[in-house]
């Protein structure tokens, strides 16, 4: 059951997500049950990863981490 907490979503917005809920429901039900998951994009060191190392200068520690 899904309940909504706040706010008041109209009608549309309301079958949007429960649309999107029920997909995912799908998807996952219809994998099989030993099949390794796919990662995450999100979740992948690579995405912000740089192809270079940074330049030696007074601020490079921030440009370690996040991308340009």
């Amino acid at each position: 059951m899904i309940r909504v907490v706040k706010g008041n979503p109209t009608p549309e917005e309301l079958a949007a997500a429960l649309a999107v809920v029920q997909a995912r429901a799908a998807a996952l039900a219809s994998a099989p049950s030993g099949a390794p998951r796919v990662a995450d994009g999100w979740s992948d060191p690579a995405r912000v990863a740089r192809a270079g190392t940074p330049r030696p200068g007074p601020r490079a520690w921030g440009r370690t981490y996040w991308p340009a």
